[in-house]
């Protein structure tokens, strides 16, 4: 090979090693409530897939709606509640038939372990001593419409509105009521279990629709089938176990 053209050989080789290293790349926007499990099984599925690598951007859930709409490069998308995948759905963001529930969770009311006011029911958020509610905000947060489920219920949601806090995400409820900046918040039951012992669950209230967790690859993916490895990776038992020591349920 005359040494001009093995220059242009090796340098077409340089060239196109980004390009099949970009090829086994994949984007995953899940809901902030999975920031700690997935962070964790990203580095297991790329162990099981060699070359492949997984990148993960968390958010709330309306948030990464948003995103993958406005053309964000995400290749799978996982929602904290059926409602916002269903807009996603809709608006035709996703390859529906990829669909699929892979773990549950449930809704919990959360004080500061230290210093809290002793809040014991859902009625007690009603005293004086609780002055400040976080919430996630119900128009992208699923925990704040699954907490406004919960309090339309129980005939609080007026009566409480004043109190509120409103937060970004799940994680921001998490924060406000770790650092003891308000009296209670709604969070997920793993969501708690994070920050060990600076939260305390007061109770599990009833009357929100089931906590489930729905995932799908994103329509424009230009990854597909990495995107579905990763799926179908989530419910192996490697998967499911660690999204169980976090606290998940079975779908």
């Amino acid at each position: 090979m005359r040494p001009f053209r093995r220059l242009s050989a090796v340098l077409a080789l340089a060239l196109a090693l980004p390009l099949a290293a970009a090829a086994q790349q994949i984007t995953v926007s899940a809901a902030a409530s999975l920031t700690d499990a997935f962070k964790e099984i990203g580095p297991r599925f790329e162990a099981a897939r060699p070359g492949a690598t997984v990148r993960f951007n968390f958010a709330a859930s309306g948030v990464l709606l948003q995103q993958i709409g406005q053309g964000a490069p995400v290749d799978v998308f996982a929602s904290a509640d059926q409602e916002t995948m269903n807009r996603a759905a809709e608006q035709k963001l996703i390859d529906t038939a990829t669909r699929r529930n892979f773990v549950s969770n449930s809704l919990v009311l959360i004080e500061p372990a230290k210093d809290g006011v002793g809040v014991k029911s859902l009625q007690d958020l009603t005293g004086a001593s609780v002055r400040k509610i976080a919430i996630g905000k119900t128009a992208t947060v699923p925990v704040g419409r699954y907490t406004k489920q919960v309090l339309d219920g129980a005939n609080l949601w007026t009566a409480l509105e004043p109190r509120f806090v409103q937060a970004d995400s799940v994680r921001q409820v998490l924060d406000y009521v770790s650092r003891g900046e308000v009296e209670a918040g709604f969070v997920y039951r793993t969501d708690a279990a994070v920050v060990g012992d600076k939260v305390r669950i007061v109770l599990s209230p009833s009357g929100s629709s089931p906590v489930t967790y729905p995932i799908a690859v994103v329509a424009d993916s230009r990854q597909k089938a990495l995107a579905s490895d990763f799926l179908n990776f989530l419910v192996t038992d490697a998967a499911q176990q660690v999204l169980a020591r976090y606290g998940f349920g079975k779908p």
